[in-house]
Order: structure tokens, then sequence, then C-alpha cells
């Protein structure tokens, strides 16, 4: 299965993006404002520069089995940036996605990033100094997180053919590298 293939080799990617984002400050109710702002920023500028290629790269099919209309976030994020007062920045670096597998591979790292924000949202809602974030984009599917990622996973181990497993990759190892270098 494509999603395990992802998760087993894109394991130090998601690591060292943990590590840039001080996660581990979530957990122990050290993060700060300025922590969620450098976060909002760099996922904003990963959107802007990757969400409508990996989108109109996929195929009709891909379309109607994901539900992309339903899966934008670049709005949302933007939502987040005028809340916490960011200004709009264009990012250093470019992306592209040669083919389907790579945007596919590109979109497992933004789903898994929903999963991932979804649990920071409701961690962050209880840490002082977070009453009045509105978390946007990291409560993008509310209660629906589980269900998006499911389809997603599902989707994916049952459209993409174990030959197409690195290009899936190379799109998945493209995106965290635009991530973690993008400040």
């Amino acid at each position: 299965m494509v999603s395990e293939y992802l998760k087993q080799n894109t394991s130090e990617f998601h690591d060292a993006a943990e590590k840039l984002f001080n996660s581990e400050k979530i957990f122990n109710k050290t993060f700060t404002l300025e922590d969620y702002k450098k976060i909002i920023g760099t996922n904003y500028l990963m959107l802007l520069h990757s969400e409508d290629k990996i989108f109109n790269s996929l195929s009709d099919k891909f379309s109607e089995k994901l539900q992309l209309s339903e899966r934008k976030k670049l709005p949302l994020i933007e939502k987040d940036l005028e809340s916490l007062s960011l200004k709009n920045r264009t990012a250093s670096h470019y992306i592209e996605f040669a083919n389907e597998n790579e945007a596919l591979g590109a979109m497992y790292v933004i789903e898994g990033s929903t999963l991932g924000g979804n649990v920071i949202a409701k961690q962050l809602s209880k840490t002082e100094g977070f009453g009045e974030v509105t978390f946007n984009f990291f409560g993008c599917y509310q209660e629906n997180t589980g269900s998006m990622w499911k389809n997603f996973k599902e989707v994916l181990d049952t459209e993409v053919k174990e030959e197409s497993y690195d290009e899936v990759l190379s799109g998945a190892k493209k995106l965290y590298t635009f991530l973690l270098n993008v400040n």
C-alpha cells in the first residue's frame, strides 16, 4: 500500500518538520503565538505555491474520488494570516510536479498536515494565549478530519500501482523539501 510506503519513506522529513516548528512545545504548553505565526506563515507559502499545481495535475477521476473542492485550504489559511495580522508573502523557492503521481505524493503531505493540524488546534485551544485564535487551516475538516484522511488513503492505496510508488514518493519529498526550506 502506497500510504504505508510514503509513511515509512518520509518519516525523516516529517520529523524535521516537527523540529522546525517546535512541535514538542505544543504538548508541554510552551508553544507561543510567535511559534504559531511561523507555522501558519510557512504552511501558507507551501499552499500558495503548490495547491493549485497539485489540483490541476490530478485527473477528473481523482477530483471526484477525493472531493477536491472540499480539500481547498489556501482560502482558509489566508483567513488565519489575516486574523494574525500576517502579511501575504511569496516564496523564494519554486516547486513543480512532473505528473499526477508526484501531485498525489505532495497531496499526501498536505493531507497529513491537516490530520496533525487537527491535533495541534485541539491542544493549542487549551493553551494560554490562544483563546482568540480561530484555527481555520488546522481545523478545516472539523469532526470530519478522520474520515477525510481515511478517504484520501483509500483512494491512494486503491488507485496507485506499485510501479508508481517512487513517483508518488518523489512528489512527497519535493513538497517536504519546499516546506523545510521556504522561510
